[in-house]
């Protein structure tokens, strides 16, 4: 039996970076994605969208049980939680601007190559027959190349990131590039479940743009 594909092992270098900030590029990837304002931690609309994109990333997932396959399938974990953060008054750094909520932020999680548009309204059909009460109207699919970035790993509370955050800065200095938050936003990838894992523990990524100076 093949494998399942986890692209966190698969491709290491955008989801397992090393504590020391680094430069990359990323290419395009294929996303399902929700926009929304608001502090994460009392937001019910915050809590809602987590609810449908897992929610439609595991009925893509689990397609392979009802027949209903999408052409080219393969099995495979889903990706982790995603979010691009910004604040509702100017640019956000993950640093400035730390009331959370002023923040407008974009959920989202990645999807495998055979999913396309027809795939992602299957999948909304479906989760809708499972969860009627479900607002399915905010999300949507689509494609996104982030392109030049640096990233570096977080260990610890989400809101201890700053520190962290400081030595990107610092980093993307030294090596002759600025952040570029002209039309991208600061990111994070999500390893760990903080309502199971001790906070000192938590894995975060953090992703910010960046362009040669």
């Amino acid at each position: 039996m093949a494998k399942s594909v986890d692209y966190k092992k698969l491709e290491k270098e955008y989801y397992i970076p090393s504590t020391t900030p680094s430069i990359i590029t990323i290419p395009k990837m294929k996303f399902i994605m929700i926009d929304g304002e608001g502090n994460p931690n009392t937001s019910q609309s915050y809590k809602d969208a987590l609810e449908v994109l897992y929610g439609l990333s595991y009925a893509i997932k689990m397609s392979k049980m009802s027949g209903n396959q999408p052409d080219g399938y393969f099995d495979y974990v889903v990706p982790p939680l995603e979010g691009y953060w910004s604040i509702d008054d100017g640019q956000f750094n993950g640093i400035n601007g730390l009331k959370k909520d002023k923040f407008t932020w974009t959920s989202f999680i990645r999807q495998p190559e055979f999913v396309n548009q027809d795939v992602f309204e299957q999948a909304k059909v479906q989760l809708k027959k499972k969860k009627p009460n479900l607002d399915l109207s905010k999300c949507y699919f689509g494609e996104v190349e982030e392109g030049l970035c640096a990233q570096v790993m977080h260990i610890g509370s989400y809101d201890n990131e700053p520190e962290t955050i400081r030595k990107l800065v610092e980093y993307v200095q030294q090596e002759g590039y600025e952040e570029d938050f002209t039309t991208r936003r600061h990111h994070e990838i999500y390893l760990g479940d903080p309502r199971k894992t001790n906070p000192e523990k938590l894995k975060t990524v953090i992703r910010h743009p960046v362009k040669k100076v």
